[in-house]
C-alpha cells in the first residue's frame, strides 16, 4: 500500500506539475556534476538542500521524499568520488541533508492534511449555503432573476445576509435581509427567517400578515431563555436586577425588505423593515423605492399583527429592473473612505439584463474596495418581462 500511494501521488503530481519537477531534479544534477568537476577542497554538496525545499513548495510529501532521497544519494556519490565519505565533514553533510529532508516531508504531510481539512470545511460550508440560500430559479412567472452572495471572509461561504423568492397563485414574493451580527448566531437567525418565509409565502397571505408572521417567528426564535427557566416576553423588560443572575436577553434583529409582485398588475408592493431601499431602473432612470413609514427591523418586539403593518405600492412595469441589496453594498469604501455610489453606477451603466447587471456590480464593488470586501454582500436583480415573453 505505501508503494501504491507513492506511485499514485507521483502520478497525480506528474500530470499537474511535471514542468516544475525539472527544477529540483536539474538542481541536483547541476550541483553533483559541478562538484565532481571541481577540486576536492570546494564543497557544493550543501546546496543540495535546496532541492527538497523546492519540492516541498511545489509538490506533496511523496515528491518531497523522492527528491530528498535523490539529494542524499547525490551527496553520497560526491563523497565517494572525492574519497572522503568516511570523513566527519561528508558524514555531517549527509546526516544534515537526511534530517532536513525528513523534516520537510513531515512538514509537507502536515500541511497537506491541513489543506484536506480546509477543503472539507469549504465543502461543508458550500452545502450549508445551498441549504440556507437555495439557488433562485432564473425565471419565476413573468420575472427574470439573478442573485449574488459574497462573504467578506476569504474562506467563508455563508453569513448573515439572505434572500429568497417564492411563487404564489397570482404573483411572486421576494425577500432580502441582513442579520445583525456575524458568525453562527447570525447564520442561525438567517436560517430561521428563511424557513418561516418559505413555509408561509407560497400560501399567499396578505403581505402585512406575512410580515407579521415573519416578525413574530423571528422574535421568538431570537429570544433567549433565562438561566432560571423563565423567558422574557419583551427584550426590554426584566432588565432590572439581572446583574449577577447569569441570565441574558437577546438583542438581535434583522433588517428586511419583503415584496409582493403580482403577475397581472404593473406594480410592486413593499414593506420595508429597516432595510436599505430598493432601486428600480426604468426608461433609463433610477428611482429609489422609499416607503413613507418604514417598519422596525424584524425581531425587536413580539406579538405584532397584520394591523401593525401597511404595504405601499410602487410602479413596476414590463422592462423595469428591480435591484435589491444589503448594506454591505452601499457601505463598501474605497481607499479614500468614500462609500460605494450604487445608484450613480447603476444609472450610468444602463444595464437591463439581470445577470450582466449582477456580474458588473460584483466586479465594480471589488474594484472599489481594492479587491477585498469588508462586509457580506447579497444582491438580487429582478426584471419584469413583457407579457408576450412572460
Amino acid at each position: 500500500m505505501p508503494l501504491q500511494r507513492m506511485v499514485s501521488g507521483l502520478g497525480r503530481w506528474w500530470h499537474t506539475g511535471r514542468s516544475l519537477v525539472a527544477v529540483p531534479l536539474g538542481l541536483i544534477a547541476l550541483v553533483m556534476v559541478v562538484d565532481l568537476l571541481t577540486p576536492p577542497d570546494i564543497h557544493l554538496g550543501p546546496l543540495l538542500v535546496a532541492a527538497p525545499a523546492i519540492s516541498a513548495a511545489i509538490g506533496g510529501p511523496v515528491l518531497t521524499g523522492v527528491i530528498g532521497a535523490l539529494a542524499v544519494t547525490a551527496q553520497v556519490v560526491i563523497g565517494v568520488f572525492h574519497g572522503g565519505l568516511e570523513t566527519p565533514n561528508h558524514q555531517a553533510q549527509v546526516a544534515a541533508l537526511l534530517l532536513i529532508s525528513v523534516f520537510l516531508v513531515l512538514f509537507r504531510r502536515a500541511r497537506e492534511q491541513r489543506e484536506q481539512e480546509l477543503n472539507q470545511a469549504r465543502w461543508v460550508a458550500e452545502v450549508a449555503q445551498r441549504v440556507l440560500l437555495r439557488p433562485i430559479p432564473p425565471r419565476l412567472g413573468p420575472l427574470r432573476i439573478a442573485s449574488l452572495y459574497v462573504a467578506a471572509e476569504a474562506e467563508a461561504r455563508i453569513g448573515g445576509d439572505l434572500y429568497a423568492a417564492a411563487r404564489t397563485g397570482h404573483g411572486t414574493r421576494v425577500m432580502i435581509g441582513d442579520v445583525r451580527g456575524k458568525g453562527l448566531p447570525a447564520i442561525g437567525d438567517a436560517a430561521s427567517l428563511l424557513g418561516a418565509f418559505r413555509a408561509a409565502a407560497h400560501r399567499n397571505p396578505p403581505l402585512p400578515r406575512l410580515v407579521a408572521h415573519l416578525q413574530n417567528a423571528t422574535y421568538w426564535d431570537m429570544a433567549e431563555p433565562l438561566d432560571n427557566g423563565t423567558s422574557g416576553t419583551d427584550r426590554t423588560e426584566g432588565m432590572e436586577g439581572m446583574e449577577g443572575t447569569g441570565g441574558t436577553i437577546g438583542e438581535g434583529f434583522i433588517t428586511a425588505a419583503i415584496l409582493d409582485i403580482p403577475d397581472d398588475q404593473p406594480v410592486l408592493r413593499l414593506i420595508n423593515c429597516g432595510h436599505p431601499p430598493p432601486l428600480v431602473l426604468s426608461d433609463g432612470k433610477v428611482t429609489t423605492v422609499t416607503v413613507a413609514d418604514p417598519a422596525l427591523p424584524l425581531g425587536l418586539t413580539g406579538s405584532l399583527t397584520e394591523d401593525d403593518y401597511e404595504s405601499e405600492s410602487f410602479p413596476y412595469r414590463p422592462g423595469d429592473v428591480l435591484l435589491l441589496y444589503t448594506d454591505g453594498v452601499i457601505e463598501t469604501r474605497d481607499a479614500q473612505g468614500r462609500f460605494y455610489p450604487l445608484a450613480d453606477r447603476v444609472a450610468a451603466w444602463q444595464e437591463t439584463d439581470p445577470d450582466r447587471l449582477v456580474q458588473r456590480l460584483h466586479r465594480d464593488l471589488l474594484a472599489h474596495a481594492g479587491g477585498a470586501m469588508t462586509d457580506d454582500v447579497a444582491v438580487m436583480a429582478v426584471e419584469r418581462l413583457p407579457r408576450e415573453t412572460a
